[in-house]
């Protein structure tokens, strides 16, 4: 197969894994990565498209492909305005959703949260749920929405609070067994090498969860 991808936040943690996964991966013979600033990874196959990801329209003739991975994402150490916070975690997923649709492309895969909800106190989980719900609205044939528990990984940029979190649930495996798997960490390779089956697979649309983006380690890469 001669296939295009789309990437949304190849320099995050989640985004960078995807990346080096589908340059490696022959099916693919274009990835197109749109950011805010050039990254520095040299390719054949890679496409860098730099500009104001809050003007997504700007792009609309350059941002055709087979499939779309958002990766985008945020905190609130980061980004503490929440204004500029939704327009990041909310509004990029969407106007990423919608000129996918007008531009045919029938998969889009975005990275959520698992406590996503928009009737939700917690503005982070409120603001996730609600780019779910518009998401799924824009009815594209192919949409999967990943909700993956802590993401785990190594990071440009330090993170205290989920360095000790990775600590802890490193000690601590043990227990997260029966019930309580659904909420075991989530490697950010894991993350990416599930969107990457969901593209070969294309099942039914649908939600997925911690413990399923898991498996495809248990279950091996190429499944």
């Amino acid at each position: 197969m001669d296939k295009t991808a789309i990437i949304l936040g190849a320099s995050g943690l989640t985004g960078s894994e995807l990346l080096k996964i589908l340059l490696e991966d022959e099916s693919y013979t274009k990835v197109k990565v749109f950011g805010r600033s050039r990254l520095e990874e040299n390719h054949p196959k890679l496409e860098q498209f730099i500009g104001d990801l809050f003007k997504l329209e700007e792009f609309s003739q350059s941002f055709k492909a087979d499939e779309v991975f958002c990766c985008i994402g945020t905190t609130a150490k980061k980004t503490p305005d929440k204004t500029i916070y939704k327009a990041i975690d909310y509004g990029i997923p969407v106007n990423a959703a919608s000129l996918a649709k007008l531009n045919d492309i029938n998969f889009f895969a975005v990275v959520s949260a698992m406590g996503a909800n928009a009737k939700s106190n917690i503005f982070y989980n409120k603001t996730k749920g609600e780019m779910e719900q518009e998401v799924l609205k824009v009815n594209i044939p192919f949409t999967y929405i990943l909700r993956p528990s802590l993401i785990l990984g190594k990071r440009n940029e330090k993170r205290l609070a989920e360095s000790w979190a990775k600590t802890l649930f490193e000690e601590l495996s043990f227990i997260f067994m029966g019930p309580l798997k659904k909420y075991r960490p989530n490697p950010a390779e894991n993350i990416a090498q599930k969107m990457r089956q969901l593209a070969q697979n294309r099942p039914p649309s649908k939600i997925i969860f911690a413990e399923e983006i898991n498996e495809v380690a248990e279950l091996g890469y190429d499944n």
